[in-house]
């Protein structure tokens, strides 16, 4: 087949979770299909990095997206019946490149990677091409569980807390009519869940038979334990996540002031290691004092899972399904993860893959429970790698999408 896909920002270096996603399909569909890529890069240096993905598929790159400005973001959620997602890649010069390549040739699949680009995918309607829109949440549940847990916080008279659920509440009405109309407008609308999956049939059940579950999933033979080495103490913790990312600052912001308390009131040399890109004010504020470090950015993360006592996944807010789980659990390491950290995961059991808390208190205890007992994390990561090993790993889902095309 010819496939055409369709990205908001460059796979290559796949630093992020959707970056991850998209690079993996890629790389799983170019060994088997025609694939070029069209893609945003933000710069010169950005279009340098895809050099390695060149010899893969083919790649063509369009400089952005346009900066939006604050004030051009609040003016579209109140005047806009388009969610801000849906105007956040808006650029005449990737339609434009979008045009000349269907116009050029035929393919047989225009995939775009995230709602973001759902607007270009209407440009292929009509022409002949299966059109499959990869969706990474349910955005609108999304933002539906923002908007309560910030407008709660709000009610505390917490101000940029109420301004947030606001707009998360214009975002989740906005979202609910645009992903309905997506349902109605492709083919296939891949969600990475079943949770997903039955929130979307919920926008319209009559067109359920467009949805695939397509979940994320890992590299097993690079994510192993002992394929590299880190040791950062017996009390570790390690939290992973892009740090602009509003539901991984929620977890970090619940962890840091309601959960780490308990901790190192039995263990005062307990800390934790935050790791990611994109840190911002609101991250850099909770690493201050002893018992947070903003480690950031990295080249490889395999080194702060392996080197921790215990990786949290505190959270509270958010959909679809979370790469730095399988990451860890690829990597055998022992896990405390909310019940909301684990969705989209099929099959994880408490006590069998991961200890499971959902409230401060039995967090804590959890985290305290697998720092006292090294083998128990130990039997906890042995069996959480055999069940993404069986599940998760991209060899496995890439035919499912192929499938899914069919």
């Amino acid at each position: 087949m010819r496939i055409l896909m369709l990205s908001p920002y460059p796979p290559y270096p796949p630093r992020s979770g959707g970056a991850l996603r998209i690079y993996h399909l890629l790389r799983g569909l170019a060994a088997r299909h025609e694939v070029t890529l069209l893609t945003f890069a933000p710069g010169a240096a950005a279009v340098a990095e895809l050099a390695p993905l060149r010899g893969v598929c083919g790649v063509i790159t369009v400089p952005g997206p346009p900066r939006r400005s604050l004030l051009r973001r609040a003016a579209t959620t109140l005047a806009s019946p388009v969610p801000d997602m849906g105007l956040r890649n808006q650029a005449p010069a990737y339609a434009e490149a979008l045009s000349r390549l269907l116009a050029a040739r035929r393919y047989d699949v225009v995939q775009a990677e995230s709602i973001e680009m759902a607007g270009y995918l209407m440009q292929a309607r009509g022409l002949g091409p299966l059109l499959v829109l990869d969706e990474f949440n349910a955005e609108y549940v999304l933002q539906r569980r923002a908007a309560l847990n910030d407008l709660r916080r709000g009610l505390a008279l917490r101000p940029g807390a109420l301004l947030a659920g606001l707009y998360s509440l214009a975002q989740w009405r906005k979202l609910a009519r645009y992903e309905r109309g997506a349902l109605r407008a492709f083919d296939r609308l891949l969600v990475v869940s079943e949770q997903d999956r039955a929130a979307l049939t919920q926008l319209d059940p009559r067109q359920a038979h467009r949805l695939r579950v397509l979940p994320n999933g890992v590299d097993t033979a690079h994510l192993r334990r002992g394929a590299v080495v880190g040791d950062f103490g017996p009390a570790t913790l390690t939290f992973v996540g892009t740090l602009d990312y509003r539901p991984n600052l929620d977890a970090l912001r619940w962890f840091v002031n309601d959960v780490l308390p308990c901790i190192r009131a039995q263990r005062p040399d307990a800390r934790l290691l935050v790791v990611g890109r994109a840190a911002g004010r609101a991250a850099r504020a909770l690493a201050e004092g002893e018992a947070v470090e903003l480690v950031g950015e990295v080249a490889d993360v395999r080194p702060y899972i392996d080197g921790a006592a215990v990786y949290v996944l505190p959270m509270r807010i958010g959909g679809g399904s979370r790469l730095k789980l399988l990451e860890a659990l690829a990597m055998e390491a022992p896990v405390v993860s909310t019940s909301l950290g684990i969705e989209g995961i099929e099959g994880l059991r408490h006590e069998t893959h991961l200890l499971i808390a959902d409230r401060a208190e039995s967090f804590a205890a959890a985290v305290l429970r697998l720092i006292a007992d090294p083998d128990l994390g130990a039997r906890l990561g042995a069996a959480g790698r055999a069940h993404v090993a069986a599940h998760y790993d991209w060899k496995v889902i890439v035919p499912r999408l192929e499938a899914a095309y069919r």
